[in-house]
């Protein structure tokens, strides 16, 4: 518990000062998920307790490219706080990220609450109010971003801000598997994907989530914002400037970031 306590405090300290910190995988024995998550857990109910509000949940690792480079079978989740969330275009002040990469992914806006021990896509369909094109900029607080699947666990799944688009849009009316996405900065193409790049299909990522947060007693609700992860390769930002993600059936959403 002490080892919890004292890798939560550094990794906060981290976050705070924007100083990385070495890897935290050889801390704990056996660097045990479960214990991955304690760790990320304290620092989501340190941050409700001083009065921030949870939004929903991000999902990480849903390439399975990126998955075999970690050794792992499975994705990750994060917590999203509402004091992470900018609107298209708003300026993001670079000073409070450590090393910040943006990646373009569609996110799920839920109506109604997800409570089944199995979801199904019907499920899914169903409690969804509409899609979103979005853009979440990743951050670790790890060095280097030498990370393993506990580091990036402990870390919140490495979340740092995200950003969503302003033009909402029906399942019915999105093929998210099809559907291209583009990455770029100042009309240069930096990352390339599309809907099947995550698990398949985005809904087997949000089944994923919805079926493990049931599990953990803290199941999605109605309102909340579940980004279902990457649609292409993850891109570094190189100082100030503005990175437009285009998702074919969903429009153009833009992370702007300022001194």
């Amino acid at each position: 518990m002490s080892n919890i306590q004292s890798i939560a405090a550094r990794l906060r300290e981290a976050q705070s000062s924007c100083e990385p910190i070495a890897p935290v995988r050889d801390e704990v024995q056996g660097g045990d998920v479960a214990l991955a998550y304690a760790i990320q857990q304290v620092n989501v109910n340190l941050r409700v307790e001083k009065g921030e509000r949870i939004v929903g949940r991000k999902i990480g690792l849903t390439s399975a490219a990126v998955q075999q480079q970690l050794g792992v079978d499975q994705p990750d989740f994060g917590t999203l706080f509402a004091s992470m969330a900018y609107g298209d275009n708003q300026p993001m002040p670079l000073a409070s990220l450590v090393q910040p990469k943006v990646e373009a992914e569609i996110a799920l806006v839920l109506e109604h609450d997800l409570t089944c021990e199995k979801h199904t896509f019907a499920d899914l369909m169903r409690a969804t109010a509409y899609a979103v094109a979005a853009i979440e900029v990743v951050d670790s607080r790890i060095r280097d971003w030498n990370i393993r699947f506990f580091d990036t666990v402990a870390d919140n799944a490495s979340s740092g801000l995200f950003v969503l688009g302003s033009r909402p849009v029906l399942l019915r009316d999105v093929d998210l598997t099809a559907c291209a996405m583009t990455l770029s900065r100042d009309g240069e193409v930096l990352s390339r994907g599309n809907g099947a790049a995550c698990l398949g299909n985005p809904l087997n990522a949000a089944a994923w989530l919805a079926d493990r947060m049931v599990e953990l007693g803290t199941p999605l609700r109605a309102g909340d914002t579940v980004l279902t992860g990457a649609l292409g390769p993850m891109v570094t930002v190189k100082g100030p400037g503005s990175y437009l993600a285009q998702i074919e059936g969903l429009g153009d959403v833009r992370a702007t970031f300022s001194e």
